[in-house]
């Protein structure tokens, strides 16, 4: 009836995702103090920062400070995002965060010139460009991207048919660098995606590239994400990007109701309830949930973390 996968690597983008958009500012030391609390739960991948422009995004102007803060923990990888060679250079010179390039690109424009400040034609020179100073610097590219996967609020829906073009071209892009591309992030960015649409652009994906192993990148506008989430344990999926208590949302979607990723502490009690290993412990991720919440100061829509795990019921109920 389905591929579930026996695991899943999730990678928490609660701190990038969640600090980027509060409204009200967030001091550097408790977003370090979330991420350190992040470190103990058995997550192995955390985006810390963005190295985007503090003008445009006030809520990421201390990356560089937020990074120095980390007490790093053996075994956890820390990443950044950037959108331009100077960000790169920034989250470089940190000193401290794994860097890993990927190709991206994004079927709507419109969300492209927004975010990006780039056409399409631009943003292919781009990636050109900084696939050049990936190599020069010895940064493995192996992923791709494909934002707006799914649909994008200022373009409508994204044929299903583009989508899989623009793996074609990131293929291609690759083999022109001298790159092989092991994995592909689909990102429902703005958050259009259903279940049956996830198992549609997956599987259309696979046909023509079956090798691929597949990132899913959801957001929860619509309460859509975990169901989608499900939708893509179905396919095979085993990558996930969450963010812990619902944290966040794009500060482009055009959306004033847009939220975070999907829910990591009910993304990791859905899996752990049907038997795909997520190598976390939900106890300890709750209370990092309740931290967030307490750090940023207003209600975050996790559920788990209200409801807490079955663990303890189930030894009461004996």
């Amino acid at each position: 009836m389905s591929d579930l996968p026996k695991s899943i690597l999730i990678t928490e983008e609660g701190p990038r995702e969640g600090f980027q958009v509060e409204q009200e500012p967030i001091a550097t030391a408790r977003k370090v103090e979330l991420i350190d609390a992040l470190s103990q739960t058995g997550l192995k991948r955390i985006q810390v920062v963005s190295f985007v422009d503090p003008k445009r995004v006030p809520g990421m102007a201390d990356a560089e400070q937020v990074v120095a803060g980390i007490r790093v923990k053996p075994g956890v990888e820390y990443t950044g995002l950037w959108l331009n060679q100077k960000g790169l250079e920034r989250a470089r010179a940190t000193g401290k965060l794994t860097l890993e390039g990927k190709i991206s690109l994004y079927p709507s424009e419109k969300f492209l010139m927004r975010n990006n400040n780039r056409t399409l034609e631009q943003q292919t020179e781009y990636v050109h460009r900084v696939l050049d100073s990936y190599q020069e610097h010895g940064i493995p590219v192996e992923r791709g991207s494909i934002s707006n996967a799914f649909g994008c609020n200022f373009q409508g829906d994204i044929p299903l048919a583009k989508v899989v073009a623009m793996v074609g071209e990131i293929y291609d892009i690759a083999a022109r660098h001298g790159l092989h591309i092991r994995e592909l992030s689909l990102a429902d960015t703005m958050a259009w995606a259903t279940p049956l649409q996830v198992k549609r652009t997956v599987g259309a994906i696979r046909e023509q590239y079956p090798d691929i192993r597949i990132n899913l990148h959801l957001h929860d506008t619509r309460g859509m994400g975990i169901a989608n989430a499900y939708a893509g344990l179905e396919m095979g999926v085993d990558m996930f990007d969450s963010s812990v208590a619902g944290l966040g949302g794009c500060p482009f979607a055009g959306h004033k109701g847009a939220s975070g990723n999907v829910c990591t502490e009910d993304l990791v009690f859905m899996c752990e309830e049907i038997g795909v290993r997520t190598g976390v412990d939900l106890d300890v991720l709750i209370e990092a949930a309740r931290l967030a919440e307490n750090i940023v100061g207003h209600p975050l829509p996790g559920s788990v973390m209200k409801g807490g795990s079955l663990a303890k019921l189930r030894q009461s109920a004996r």
